[in-house]
Protein backbone atom coordinates (compact mmCIF):
# COMPACT_ATOMS: atom_id res chain seq x y z
CA UNK A 1 0.00 0.00 0.00
CA UNK A 2 0.72 3.77 -0.91
CA UNK A 3 2.65 5.28 2.16
CA UNK A 4 1.66 8.80 2.94
CA UNK A 5 3.18 11.22 5.43
CA UNK A 6 0.88 13.65 7.09
CA UNK A 7 2.15 15.72 9.94
CA UNK A 8 0.80 15.39 13.60
CA UNK A 9 2.76 18.78 14.21
CA UNK A 10 0.73 21.05 16.58
CA UNK A 11 0.80 23.65 13.77
CA UNK A 12 -0.83 21.31 11.48
CA UNK A 13 -3.27 20.09 13.74
CA UNK A 14 -4.44 23.04 14.05
CA UNK A 15 -5.25 23.48 10.77
CA UNK A 16 -7.43 19.60 10.09
CA UNK A 17 -4.21 17.50 9.64
CA UNK A 18 -6.31 14.48 12.20
CA UNK A 19 -9.11 15.31 9.42
CA UNK A 20 -6.71 14.13 6.44
CA UNK A 21 -5.68 11.46 8.00
CA UNK A 22 -8.69 9.91 8.73
CA UNK A 23 -10.23 10.66 5.39
CA UNK A 24 -7.04 8.66 3.94
CA UNK A 25 -7.39 5.75 6.81
CA UNK A 26 -7.84 2.71 4.29
CA UNK A 27 -6.44 4.37 1.39
CA UNK A 28 -2.74 4.47 2.34
CA UNK A 29 -0.44 3.40 4.84
CA UNK A 30 -0.30 6.52 6.79
CA UNK A 31 2.95 7.94 8.39
CA UNK A 32 2.63 10.66 10.84
CA UNK A 33 5.45 12.68 10.95
CA UNK A 34 6.42 16.57 12.14
CA UNK A 35 6.16 19.27 10.47
CA UNK A 36 8.61 20.49 7.87
CA UNK A 37 8.09 23.51 8.91
CA UNK A 38 6.30 25.31 5.89
CA UNK A 39 3.31 26.56 7.87
CA UNK A 40 1.34 28.83 5.77
CA UNK A 41 1.68 25.42 3.29
CA UNK A 42 -0.19 22.95 6.71
CA UNK A 43 -1.12 20.71 6.45
CA UNK A 44 1.34 19.19 3.74
CA UNK A 45 1.02 15.76 3.28
CA UNK A 46 3.65 13.74 0.97
CA UNK A 47 3.26 10.78 -1.34
CA UNK A 48 5.97 8.00 -1.55
CA UNK A 49 6.65 7.19 -5.16
CA UNK A 50 9.78 5.24 -7.25
CA UNK A 51 10.86 8.61 -8.07
CA UNK A 52 10.52 10.07 -4.39
CA UNK A 53 8.51 11.87 -2.59
CA UNK A 54 5.74 14.38 -3.87
CA UNK A 55 4.23 16.97 -1.69
CA UNK A 56 0.59 18.54 -1.61
CA UNK A 57 -0.65 21.05 0.33
CA UNK A 58 -2.34 23.33 2.05
CA UNK A 59 -4.95 19.97 2.20
CA UNK A 60 -8.41 19.97 3.94
CA UNK A 61 -10.19 16.87 4.50
CA UNK A 62 -12.71 17.87 2.06
CA UNK A 63 -9.74 17.92 -0.79
CA UNK A 64 -9.02 14.36 -0.21
CA UNK A 65 -11.71 12.18 -2.81
CA UNK A 66 -11.14 14.18 -5.21
CA UNK A 67 -7.68 14.05 -4.89
CA UNK A 68 -7.38 10.20 -4.73
CA UNK A 69 -9.49 9.94 -7.92
CA UNK A 70 -7.40 12.14 -9.59
CA UNK A 71 -4.15 9.93 -9.09
CA UNK A 72 -2.78 10.80 -5.35
CA UNK A 73 -1.99 7.51 -4.52
CA UNK A 74 1.12 7.41 -7.87
CA UNK A 75 1.64 11.49 -7.38
CA UNK A 76 0.05 12.47 -10.90
CA UNK A 77 -2.69 14.15 -8.80
CA UNK A 78 -2.39 17.88 -10.05
CA UNK A 79 -4.72 19.96 -7.54
CA UNK A 80 -2.32 21.33 -4.95
CA UNK A 81 0.56 19.52 -5.81
CA UNK A 82 3.57 21.25 -4.65
CA UNK A 83 6.06 18.81 -5.88
CA UNK A 84 9.52 17.38 -4.67
CA UNK A 85 9.03 19.19 -1.12
CA UNK A 86 13.05 19.67 -1.69
CA UNK A 87 12.48 22.08 -4.58
CA UNK A 88 9.95 24.23 -3.24
CA UNK A 89 11.44 27.91 -2.90
CA UNK A 90 11.51 27.90 0.96
CA UNK A 91 13.18 24.77 1.52
CA UNK A 92 15.64 24.72 -1.36
CA UNK A 93 17.00 27.57 0.14
CA UNK A 94 17.93 25.93 3.35
CA UNK A 95 21.05 24.37 4.78
CA UNK A 96 18.85 22.08 6.99
CA UNK A 97 21.31 20.20 9.36
CA UNK A 98 19.35 20.21 12.66
CA UNK A 99 16.13 19.97 11.49
CA UNK A 100 17.32 17.56 8.71
CA UNK A 101 14.96 14.89 9.66
CA UNK A 102 11.56 17.06 10.83
CA UNK A 103 8.38 16.15 8.69
CA UNK A 104 10.52 13.29 7.28
CA UNK A 105 10.68 10.78 9.70
CA UNK A 106 8.27 8.58 12.37
CA UNK A 107 9.17 10.59 15.03
CA UNK A 108 9.10 8.14 17.62
CA UNK A 109 11.02 5.22 15.45
CA UNK A 110 14.19 4.14 15.81
CA UNK A 111 14.66 2.72 13.18
CA UNK A 112 13.54 5.76 11.25
CA UNK A 113 15.97 7.48 12.97
CA UNK A 114 19.11 5.51 12.32
CA UNK A 115 18.17 5.45 8.81
CA UNK A 116 18.73 8.91 8.23
CA UNK A 117 21.99 9.54 10.50
CA UNK A 118 20.88 9.01 13.84
CA UNK A 119 23.30 7.75 16.60
CA UNK A 120 26.11 8.16 14.36
CA UNK A 121 27.21 11.37 15.98
CA UNK A 122 27.28 9.00 19.28
CA UNK A 123 29.12 6.33 17.74
CA UNK A 124 31.65 8.80 16.82
CA UNK A 125 32.04 10.95 20.13
CA UNK A 126 32.34 6.96 21.88
CA UNK A 127 34.92 5.90 19.58
CA UNK A 128 36.69 9.40 20.45
CA UNK A 129 36.64 9.55 24.05
CA UNK A 130 35.42 12.38 26.21
CA UNK A 131 38.16 14.40 25.74
CA UNK A 132 38.39 14.45 21.60
CA UNK A 133 34.73 14.76 22.03
CA UNK A 134 34.84 18.22 23.70
CA UNK A 135 37.57 19.06 21.75
CA UNK A 136 35.53 18.92 18.20
CA UNK A 137 32.27 20.69 19.93
CA UNK A 138 34.89 23.72 20.46
CA UNK A 139 36.49 23.33 17.10
CA UNK A 140 33.20 23.49 15.48
CA UNK A 141 32.29 27.21 16.66
CA UNK A 142 28.78 26.07 18.10
CA UNK A 143 27.25 28.72 20.09
CA UNK A 144 24.56 28.34 22.88
CA UNK A 145 21.51 28.94 20.04
CA UNK A 146 19.18 30.14 23.25
CA UNK A 147 20.37 33.51 23.26
CA UNK A 148 23.21 34.46 25.04
CA UNK A 149 25.61 32.83 22.14
CA UNK A 150 28.29 31.10 24.47
CA UNK A 151 30.78 28.53 22.80
CA UNK A 152 29.36 25.35 24.27
CA UNK A 153 32.91 23.87 23.94
CA UNK A 154 34.09 25.87 26.45
CA UNK A 155 31.04 25.61 28.72
CA UNK A 156 31.73 21.63 28.40
CA UNK A 157 35.19 21.76 28.84
CA UNK A 158 34.89 24.04 31.78
CA UNK A 159 31.93 20.94 33.49
CA UNK A 160 34.35 18.42 32.44
CA UNK A 161 37.27 19.65 34.29
CA UNK A 162 35.49 20.49 37.36
CA UNK A 163 35.27 18.50 40.24
CA UNK A 164 32.13 17.28 41.85
CA UNK A 165 30.30 13.95 43.23
CA UNK A 166 28.03 14.18 40.59
CA UNK A 167 27.67 16.20 37.33
CA UNK A 168 24.32 17.24 35.23
CA UNK A 169 23.07 17.75 31.78
CA UNK A 170 20.36 20.03 32.04
CA UNK A 171 18.56 21.15 28.65
CA UNK A 172 16.77 24.28 28.49
CA UNK A 173 13.40 23.64 26.64
CA UNK A 174 11.32 26.50 28.02
CA UNK A 175 11.02 28.38 24.24
CA UNK A 176 9.47 31.43 25.71
CA UNK A 177 10.09 34.04 23.05
CA UNK A 178 8.17 35.99 20.75
CA UNK A 179 7.01 34.00 17.72
CA UNK A 180 9.47 31.17 18.64
CA UNK A 181 8.56 27.22 17.86
CA UNK A 182 12.13 25.76 17.07
CA UNK A 183 12.25 23.37 20.16
CA UNK A 184 8.56 22.46 19.89
CA UNK A 185 9.45 21.05 16.30
CA UNK A 186 12.19 19.33 17.34
CA UNK A 187 10.20 17.67 20.90
CA UNK A 188 7.42 16.64 18.41
CA UNK A 189 9.30 16.02 15.25
CA UNK A 190 13.05 14.82 16.26
CA UNK A 191 12.81 13.97 19.56
CA UNK A 192 15.85 11.48 19.66
CA UNK A 193 18.01 14.33 18.36
CA UNK A 194 17.73 15.73 21.80
CA UNK A 195 18.40 12.29 23.25
CA UNK A 196 21.39 11.61 21.59
CA UNK A 197 22.92 15.12 21.58
CA UNK A 198 22.28 14.70 25.59
CA UNK A 199 23.89 11.87 25.77
CA UNK A 200 27.15 12.83 24.05
CA UNK A 201 27.53 15.64 26.49
CA UNK A 202 27.01 13.40 29.48
CA UNK A 203 30.11 11.13 27.42
CA UNK A 204 31.99 14.16 27.02
CA UNK A 205 31.59 15.52 30.61
CA UNK A 206 31.04 12.54 32.83
CA UNK A 207 27.18 13.37 33.82
CA UNK A 208 24.95 10.90 35.09
CA UNK A 209 21.49 12.47 34.75
CA UNK A 210 20.29 14.73 32.82
CA UNK A 211 17.16 16.71 33.04
CA UNK A 212 14.81 18.65 30.36
CA UNK A 213 12.95 21.54 31.28
CA UNK A 214 10.28 21.79 29.21
CA UNK A 215 7.19 24.73 28.84
CA UNK A 216 3.72 23.52 29.98
CA UNK A 217 2.47 25.45 26.62
CA UNK A 218 3.91 22.78 24.60
CA UNK A 219 1.28 19.44 25.64
CA UNK A 220 2.08 17.37 21.97
CA UNK A 221 5.74 17.93 22.33
CA UNK A 222 6.05 17.10 26.03
CA UNK A 223 4.15 14.02 25.30
CA UNK A 224 5.95 12.88 22.29
CA UNK A 225 8.97 13.28 24.23
CA UNK A 226 8.09 11.29 27.18
CA UNK A 227 7.07 8.09 24.85
CA UNK A 228 10.39 8.79 23.06
CA UNK A 229 12.57 8.39 26.80
CA UNK A 230 10.42 5.31 27.05
CA UNK A 231 11.59 4.04 23.77
CA UNK A 232 15.37 4.90 24.26
CA UNK A 233 15.51 3.04 27.91
CA UNK A 234 13.86 0.27 26.26
CA UNK A 235 16.29 0.30 23.93
CA UNK A 236 19.42 0.52 26.22
CA UNK A 237 20.53 3.83 24.54
CA UNK A 238 19.46 5.54 28.58
CA UNK A 239 20.54 3.24 31.29
CA UNK A 240 21.77 3.20 34.65
CA UNK A 241 24.76 5.19 33.28
CA UNK A 242 22.99 8.21 32.12
CA UNK A 243 19.32 8.55 32.24
CA UNK A 244 17.22 11.85 31.65
CA UNK A 245 13.97 13.33 33.26
CA UNK A 246 11.71 16.01 31.80
CA UNK A 247 10.13 18.28 34.51
CA UNK A 248 7.74 20.58 33.04
CA UNK A 249 7.97 24.41 34.19
CA UNK A 250 4.86 26.67 35.30
CA UNK A 251 5.12 29.29 32.38
CA UNK A 252 7.76 31.59 34.05
CA UNK A 253 9.61 33.66 31.01
CA UNK A 254 12.38 34.32 33.47
CA UNK A 255 12.86 30.12 33.89
CA UNK A 256 14.69 30.76 30.70
CA UNK A 257 17.49 31.97 32.50
CA UNK A 258 19.49 29.29 33.57
CA UNK A 259 20.12 30.02 37.14
CA UNK A 260 15.78 30.68 37.36
CA UNK A 261 15.96 27.55 35.49
CA UNK A 262 17.41 25.64 38.55
CA UNK A 263 15.90 27.43 40.82
CA UNK A 264 12.77 25.95 39.68
CA UNK A 265 14.13 22.62 38.86
CA UNK A 266 15.28 22.26 42.77
CA UNK A 267 11.71 22.96 43.74
CA UNK A 268 11.97 26.50 44.51
CA UNK A 269 10.68 29.80 42.75
CA UNK A 270 12.24 30.81 39.78
CA UNK A 271 14.85 33.38 40.61
CA UNK A 272 18.08 34.44 39.56
CA UNK A 273 21.00 33.35 41.23
CA UNK A 274 24.04 35.65 41.72
CA UNK A 275 27.48 34.83 39.56
CA UNK A 276 30.02 33.23 40.54
CA UNK A 277 29.70 31.05 41.21
CA UNK A 278 29.04 29.51 37.32
CA UNK A 279 26.49 26.67 36.99
CA UNK A 280 29.64 25.03 35.63
CA UNK A 281 31.02 24.71 39.18
CA UNK A 282 28.58 25.02 41.19
CA UNK A 283 24.97 24.21 39.36
CA UNK A 284 22.11 21.93 40.19
CA UNK A 285 21.94 20.52 43.58
CA UNK A 286 25.40 22.37 43.94
CA UNK A 287 27.38 19.98 41.54
CA UNK A 288 28.93 20.92 37.84
CA UNK A 289 26.23 21.80 35.30
CA UNK A 290 26.12 21.58 31.70
CA UNK A 291 22.80 23.92 30.83
CA UNK A 292 22.52 23.89 26.83
CA UNK A 293 19.62 25.11 25.39
CA UNK A 294 17.62 22.20 23.70
CA UNK A 295 18.73 23.20 20.09
CA UNK A 296 22.23 23.74 21.00
CA UNK A 297 22.13 19.92 22.00
CA UNK A 298 20.50 18.79 19.17
CA UNK A 299 22.92 20.21 16.92
CA UNK A 300 25.56 18.36 18.62
CA UNK A 301 24.61 15.08 16.95
CA UNK A 302 25.82 16.17 13.19
CA UNK A 303 29.28 18.35 14.44
CA UNK A 304 29.93 14.61 15.52
CA UNK A 305 28.54 12.94 12.94
CA UNK A 306 30.26 15.10 9.70
CA UNK A 307 33.31 16.88 12.28
CA UNK A 308 33.93 20.34 13.16
CA UNK A 309 35.87 21.29 9.93
CA UNK A 310 32.07 21.00 7.88
CA UNK A 311 30.37 22.74 10.74
CA UNK A 312 32.46 25.68 11.40
CA UNK A 313 32.68 26.07 7.39
CA UNK A 314 28.84 27.45 7.87
CA UNK A 315 28.66 31.24 9.08
CA UNK A 316 30.34 34.09 9.06
CA UNK A 317 32.24 35.46 11.75
CA UNK A 318 32.07 34.26 14.86
CA UNK A 319 28.95 32.86 14.14
CA UNK A 320 29.38 29.69 12.96
CA UNK A 321 26.80 26.85 11.94
CA UNK A 322 23.48 27.12 10.99
CA UNK A 323 20.64 28.84 12.93
CA UNK A 324 16.65 28.20 12.98
CA UNK A 325 14.64 31.96 12.30
CA UNK A 326 11.49 31.28 12.94
CA UNK A 327 9.48 33.74 11.05
CA UNK A 328 6.44 35.26 12.27
CA UNK A 329 4.12 38.14 12.87
CA UNK A 330 2.29 39.82 9.72
CA UNK A 331 4.38 37.79 7.41
CA UNK A 332 3.35 35.62 4.54
CA UNK A 333 5.38 32.40 4.27
CA UNK A 334 5.85 32.15 7.92
CA UNK A 335 7.87 29.27 9.35
CA UNK A 336 11.19 27.83 10.26
CA UNK A 337 13.99 28.67 7.79
CA UNK A 338 17.82 26.70 8.58
CA UNK A 339 20.65 28.60 7.12
CA UNK A 340 23.81 29.16 7.91
CA UNK A 341 24.82 33.01 9.83
CA UNK A 342 25.05 35.46 7.53
CA UNK A 343 21.90 36.03 5.67
CA UNK A 344 20.12 39.79 6.24
CA UNK A 345 16.70 40.61 6.83
CA UNK A 346 15.42 41.95 4.17
CA UNK A 347 16.59 38.41 2.77
CA UNK A 348 14.40 37.19 5.31
CA UNK A 349 11.17 39.03 5.86
CA UNK A 350 11.18 39.99 1.84
CA UNK A 351 12.04 37.31 -0.17
CA UNK A 352 11.82 34.34 2.15
CA UNK A 353 9.02 35.68 3.66
CA UNK A 354 7.25 37.12 1.22
CA UNK A 355 6.47 40.46 2.69
CA UNK A 356 3.27 40.87 4.76
CA UNK A 357 0.29 39.11 4.71
CA UNK A 358 -1.62 42.34 4.95
CA UNK A 359 0.23 43.05 1.94
CA UNK A 360 1.08 46.67 3.48
CA UNK A 361 4.88 47.67 3.39
CA UNK A 362 6.77 46.42 6.61
CA UNK A 363 7.30 49.13 9.15
CA UNK A 364 9.32 47.24 12.01
CA UNK A 365 10.54 44.08 12.70
CA UNK A 366 11.70 42.67 16.17
CA UNK A 367 14.36 40.09 16.46
CA UNK A 368 15.24 37.69 19.65
CA UNK A 369 11.88 38.48 21.79
CA UNK A 370 9.72 40.78 24.01
CA UNK A 371 13.64 41.91 24.64
CA UNK A 372 15.08 42.26 21.44
CA UNK A 373 14.66 45.52 19.40
CA UNK A 374 12.87 46.78 16.67
CA UNK A 375 15.02 47.54 13.55
CA UNK A 376 13.01 49.31 10.50
CA UNK A 377 13.51 48.70 7.07
CA UNK A 378 16.60 51.21 6.78
CA UNK A 379 18.56 48.20 9.61
CA UNK A 380 17.42 45.65 6.80
CA UNK A 381 20.80 45.03 5.61
CA UNK A 382 21.98 43.93 9.02
CA UNK A 383 23.41 40.47 8.40
CA UNK A 384 22.34 37.62 11.15
CA UNK A 385 24.89 37.21 13.05
CA UNK A 386 25.25 37.77 17.33
CA UNK A 387 28.07 40.36 16.57
CA UNK A 388 26.41 42.32 13.83
CA UNK A 389 23.00 42.64 15.93
CA UNK A 390 24.84 43.56 19.39
CA UNK A 391 27.23 46.29 17.37
CA UNK A 392 23.15 48.32 16.61
CA UNK A 393 21.83 47.56 20.42
CA UNK A 394 19.92 44.55 19.02
CA UNK A 395 19.88 40.69 19.87
CA UNK A 396 19.19 37.48 18.13
CA UNK A 397 17.95 35.66 21.04
CA UNK A 398 16.48 32.29 19.66
CA UNK A 399 15.75 33.07 16.52
CA UNK A 400 12.16 34.61 16.31
CA UNK A 401 11.54 37.09 14.12
CA UNK A 402 8.16 39.17 14.43
CA UNK A 403 7.17 40.89 11.45
CA UNK A 404 5.00 44.72 11.83
CA UNK A 405 3.07 46.72 9.71
CA UNK A 406 2.55 50.17 8.89
CA UNK A 407 -0.72 49.60 11.52
CA UNK A 408 1.60 49.32 14.65
CA UNK A 409 1.91 51.45 16.92
CA UNK A 410 5.54 51.48 18.22
CA UNK A 411 5.14 53.74 21.30
CA UNK A 412 2.84 50.98 22.44
CA UNK A 413 5.26 48.22 22.11
CA UNK A 414 7.26 50.13 24.00
CA UNK A 415 4.82 50.13 26.50
CA UNK A 416 4.14 46.66 26.06
CA UNK A 417 7.82 45.68 26.35
CA UNK A 418 7.87 47.35 30.16
CA UNK A 419 4.38 45.50 31.13
CA UNK A 420 5.70 42.00 29.99
CA UNK A 421 8.41 43.28 32.30
CA UNK A 422 6.59 44.27 35.82
CA UNK A 423 4.62 40.42 34.80
CA UNK A 424 7.26 38.41 33.98
CA UNK A 425 10.21 40.18 36.81
CA UNK A 426 11.33 37.53 39.37
CA UNK A 427 11.55 40.89 41.76
CA UNK A 428 14.87 40.24 42.93
CA UNK A 429 16.96 43.25 41.70
CA UNK A 430 14.89 46.98 42.12
CA UNK A 431 15.96 48.01 38.59
CA UNK A 432 14.00 45.16 37.00
CA UNK A 433 10.90 45.24 39.67
CA UNK A 434 10.56 48.60 39.79
CA UNK A 435 11.93 50.33 37.06
CA UNK A 436 9.22 48.15 34.55
CA UNK A 437 6.36 49.92 36.59
CA UNK A 438 7.73 53.36 36.55
CA UNK A 439 8.53 52.84 32.48
CA UNK A 440 5.08 51.61 31.77
CA UNK A 441 3.82 54.96 34.19
CA UNK A 442 6.09 57.14 31.89
CA UNK A 443 4.67 55.82 28.61
CA UNK A 444 1.23 56.41 29.50
CA UNK A 445 2.27 59.94 30.25
CA UNK A 446 4.05 60.08 27.22
CA UNK A 447 0.97 58.59 25.30
CA UNK A 448 -1.47 60.96 26.78
CA UNK A 449 0.72 64.12 26.09
CA UNK A 450 1.98 65.05 29.66
CA UNK A 451 5.47 66.36 29.55
CA UNK A 452 6.59 64.83 26.42
CA UNK A 453 10.22 66.11 26.29
CA UNK A 454 10.79 65.19 29.94
CA UNK A 455 9.74 62.13 29.98
CA UNK A 456 11.02 60.90 27.29
CA UNK A 457 14.46 61.85 28.91
CA UNK A 458 13.31 59.77 31.71
CA UNK A 459 12.41 57.09 30.06
CA UNK A 460 15.74 57.34 28.34
CA UNK A 461 17.77 57.11 32.38
CA UNK A 462 15.95 54.69 33.14
CA UNK A 463 16.30 52.44 30.34
CA UNK A 464 20.34 53.11 31.70
CA UNK A 465 19.42 52.28 34.81
CA UNK A 466 17.87 48.96 33.82
CA UNK A 467 20.38 48.06 31.14
CA UNK A 468 23.35 48.30 33.44
CA UNK A 469 22.16 47.87 37.07
CA UNK A 470 19.34 44.77 36.55
CA UNK A 471 20.94 41.24 37.55
CA UNK A 472 19.86 39.72 34.85
CA UNK A 473 19.11 39.73 30.91
CA UNK A 474 15.27 40.08 31.80
CA UNK A 475 15.34 43.75 32.77
CA UNK A 476 18.92 44.22 31.19
CA UNK A 477 17.62 44.05 27.59
CA UNK A 478 13.59 45.61 28.11
CA UNK A 479 15.27 48.82 27.33
CA UNK A 480 16.57 47.27 23.96
CA UNK A 481 12.80 47.53 22.18
CA UNK A 482 12.10 50.81 24.16
CA UNK A 483 15.09 52.41 22.99
CA UNK A 484 14.90 51.36 19.58
CA UNK A 485 11.05 52.48 19.37
CA UNK A 486 12.39 55.60 20.43
CA UNK A 487 14.81 56.12 18.13
CA UNK A 488 13.66 54.67 14.59
CA UNK A 489 9.94 55.54 15.44
CA UNK A 490 9.79 59.29 17.31
CA UNK A 491 6.81 60.63 15.79
CA UNK A 492 5.03 57.64 17.62
CA UNK A 493 5.66 58.84 20.82
CA UNK A 494 4.12 62.20 19.77
CA UNK A 495 0.13 62.26 19.54
CA UNK A 496 -0.07 65.36 17.94
CA UNK A 497 2.29 63.59 14.94
CA UNK A 498 0.95 60.21 15.17
CA UNK A 499 -2.62 61.69 15.13
CA UNK A 500 -1.45 63.61 11.88
CA UNK A 501 0.57 60.34 9.92
CA UNK A 502 -3.15 58.51 10.35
Amino acid sequence: MTRIFVPRDVAALAVGADDVAEALVGHADLVRTGSRGLFWLEPMIEVETPEGRIAYGPVEASDIPALLADGLLTGSAQHLRLGIPEHIPFLARQTRLTFARCGIVDPLSLADYRAHGGFEGLEKARALGPVETVATVLASGLRGRGGAGFPTGIKWKTVAEAKGARKFIVCNADEGDSGTFADRMLLEGDPFSLIEGMVIAALAVGASKGYVYTRSEYPHGIATFDKALGIARAAGILNADFDIEQRVGAGAYVCGEETSLLESLEGRRGQVRAKPPLPAHKGLFGCPTVINNLVTLATVPCILRDGAAAYQAIGMGRSRGTMPIQLAGNIRHGGLFEAGFGVTLDELVNDIGGGTLSGEPIRAVQVGGPLGAYFPPALFDTPFDYEAFAAKDGLIGHGGVVVFDGTVDMARQARFAMEFCTVESCGKCTPCRIGSVRGVETVDKILAGQNIDANLELLRDLCHTMKFGSLCALGGFIPYPVLSAMNYFPEDFRPAQRLAVE
